[in-house]
């Protein structure tokens, strides 16, 4: 009978050492698979705005004397965004900004040319300007939403790293924190879409 309370107390202690850290262990493996998705979301909006931009620049091109610089600059950033591939999300601030800022250039880079493109009225009057610039207004959009997402699953999982018991072994068992997109001002700029005015040329 005095072996009773022994077994009850390494029954305790084996319950601690193994099935916490087991529950513990897949638990934050779940909300590192999150980010993962979150994040493939993330690159999925951006691929879907560098898709658009081949066509864009083809539309805009056809616009007599338009300015070939700003269409260069688009060209090159959309280029730059190409060499920065992230297939899963980034494990340190260093990688995410290399990441952020050739996005950063890309969106800097076209709302150049849609200011500029307020200056031929032909162009903005065609329909397929029209499309793409609706088309790169809604996907704007949503690169917000889903950054925002990622956002919220990072912080759920770094919660989750930190908090007891995870904050014993987490560390040991490979879970660091991940990085957040930054609120830098042009990393949440916008281009600036407008596909329902006409500027009438100056007479």
């Amino acid at each position: 009978m005095r072996k009773t309370p022994l077994i009850a107390a390494i029954a305790i202690v084996l319950f601690l050492l193994i099935v916490v850290p087991s529950c513990s262990y897949n638990g934050l493996v779940h909300k590192s698979q999150a980010v993962d998705q979150q994040w493939a979301q993330v690159q999925s909006v951006y691929q879907r705005r560098a898709d658009l931009i081949p066509n864009l620049v083809s539309t805009v091109s056809g616009a007599a004397n338009f300015e070939k610089s700003t269409l260069t600059e688009v060209t090159n950033a959309r280029a730059s965004v190409g060499r920065v591939n992230l297939s899963d999300a980034p494990v340190d601030s260093a990688s995410l900004a290399e990441y952020e800022q050739a996005q950063g250039q890309l969106s800097s880079a076209l709302s150049r040319l849609l200011v500029v493109a307020e200056k031929y009225p032909e162009l903005k009057a065609t329909q397929n300007f029209r499309d793409l610039q609706a088309q790169l207004e809604g996907t704007e959009n949503r690169i917000s939403v889903e950054r925002g997402r990622f956002n919220d699953a990072v912080g759920t999982y770094n919660t989750s790293i930190k908090s007891f018991p995870n904050v014993l072994y987490a560390g040991k068992m490979g879970f660091q924190p991940k990085p957040y997109f930054s609120a830098a001002p042009e990393a949440q700029t916008v281009p600036k879409v407008q596909f329902d005015a006409f500027t009438k040329p100056s007479r």
